[in-house]
């Protein structure tokens, strides 16, 4: 059956509601969803009403107040990454990656490892975010058989945490508060240390308490995986940054393999190019940022204890290898997205942009109805005591000209870092318009 062809905005998200899911999003009875139609700077043009905007000119200019879920960091439009992209596509889209290599991989690779703390030498480039995290799911479990304790098959999350989507994301997810608790029963069964306290809390209590856990599981753990310093879509939760040097000790005290999911937190968003530089784990993932929003690109990297005891298992080898593993396109626009990353200026932007999120944010603390307010580096979120209707606070931020896509009971920004002084102060307008009404 041949369809009609769709050239009218209104024809577009008529078939979009039928057909098409959107993450979290019904199919008998859809969120509605914008349009766009077009991307530059910090702005996405989203289709008028009527929905015939056909270019970025004739939409609705708005705000992304949310970087593409952190991944924008540059904005859109990137001179640099548009050419590192076109570039790679006129001499070589994709290869396979088994028993073939290309320049962009290794030089990829070789610029994670020189930019990552010291101990992380080999990188497995993965599709994304969550294959990052099942991947270094599987290096623990392999690496604990490389030596000697194939019984040691859990792991230790802690509660409030979120790894993503797939499997073996899922069970490390908070099974109770957590996306994912309808999967309980078909998951495996992890062990799970409480939330860690906010800067300035009981850490020492808190330590106590997971190195109880800890020692009546340890025979049966393989490591431990944790965000660092900040939970992001479990909750958008701040820690303190004494948490992950007690998780450092106790992996080091058990004989676990310690993760740091770092797909949220790394390539400078919490005002540390990696959070990691501060305490080193055994195995890193990162993601999002990496490509800045343009490619789907995640990598986990890992010791050489790691790696060398994933070899002395009786597999030998890593067992994971995706299709699309070390995709060139993705590799090239990473490349350049680093590069862009360092002559920027990362700092300097974070710092800014984390002191407007500051300026404008903080005043809405002890308002009726807030129970929060946090800002850490690029990061600014607003708690309420409900939850959020997310129709209502959406329109409401875009009638002020930015886009938010609120959940539970948060309303946050993650911006990308080039944006202006005058453009957060809009965001933030718009985030407290939003927590108004939401």
């Amino acid at each position: 059956m041949s369809l009609p062809t769709l050239d009218r905005g209104t024809d577009l998200l008529a078939f979009d509601r039928e057909h098409l899911w959107h993450p979290y999003t019904s199919m008998t009875d859809p969120a509605p969803v914008r349009l766009v139609t077009g991307a530059e700077g910090v702005r996405l043009w989203l289709a008028d009403r009527d929905g015939v905007s056909t270019s970025p000119t004739s939409g609705v200019p708005v705000i992304d107040a949310m970087s593409s879920w952190w991944s924008a960091i540059h904005g859109y439009r990137v001179p640099e990454l548009d050419a590192a992209l076109a570039d790679q596509a006129g001499r070589m889209a994709h290869v396979m990656f088994g028993g073939l290599t290309h320049s962009p991989a290794i030089e990829l690779a070789e610029r994670l490892v020189s930019i990552t703390p010291e101990p992380l030498q080999h990188v497995f480039l993965a599709d994304s975010g969550s294959v990052s995290v099942e991947v270094a799911i599987k290096m623990a479990l392999q690496s604990q058989r490389g030596r000697g304790r194939p019984e040691r098959t859990r792991l230790l999350s802690l509660r409030g945490g979120y790894h993503g989507d797939t499997f073996g994301c899922m069970s490390v997810c908070d099974p109770v508060g957590g996306m994912h608790t309808m999967f309980a029963d078909v998951l495996a069964q992890q062990v799970f240390a409480d939330r860690p306290p906010a800067p300035g809390g009981d850490v020492e209590t808190w330590a106590e308490g997971v190195r109880r856990v800890v020692a009546a599981h340890a025979h049966e753990l393989a490591g431990i995986v944790v965000e660092p310093r900040l939970q992001g879509a479990g909750g958008m939760w701040v820690y303190d940054d004494r948490c992950l040097v007690v998780l450092r000790e106790i992996a080091d005290e058990h004989g676990l393999v310690l993760i740091f999911d770092e797909i949220a937190t790394g390539l400078g968003r919490t005002g540390s190019l990696f959070v990691s530089s501060q305490v080193t784990p055994d195995i890193l993932c990162i993601g999002k940022a990496l490509t800045g929003g343009y490619l789907t690109l995640a990598a986990a990297l890992t010791t050489s204890e790691v790696a060398h005891s994933i070899s002395r298992s009786e597999s030998g080898v890593l067992m994971h290898g995706p299709t699309f593993m070390g995709n060139p396109l993705a590799c090239a626009v990473a490349l350049a997205s680093l590069d862009l990353l360092a002559a920027r200026g990362w700092e300097q932007d974070v710092a800014r942009v984390s002191a407007g999120l500051a300026a404008g944010l903080a005043p809405l603390a002890g308002a009726p109805g807030i129970e929060d307010v946090r800002i850490l580096g690029a990061v600014g979120v607003v708690q309420l005591d409900r939850p959020v209707d997310v129709v209502r606070a959406t329109d409401a931020a875009l009638r002020e000209g930015v886009w938010i896509r609120p959940f539970r009971n948060l309303i946050y920004t993650m911006p990308p870092y080039v944006t202006s002084d005058a453009d957060l102060a809009l965001i933030c307008r718009a985030v407290a318009a939003a927590a108004e009404v939401g």
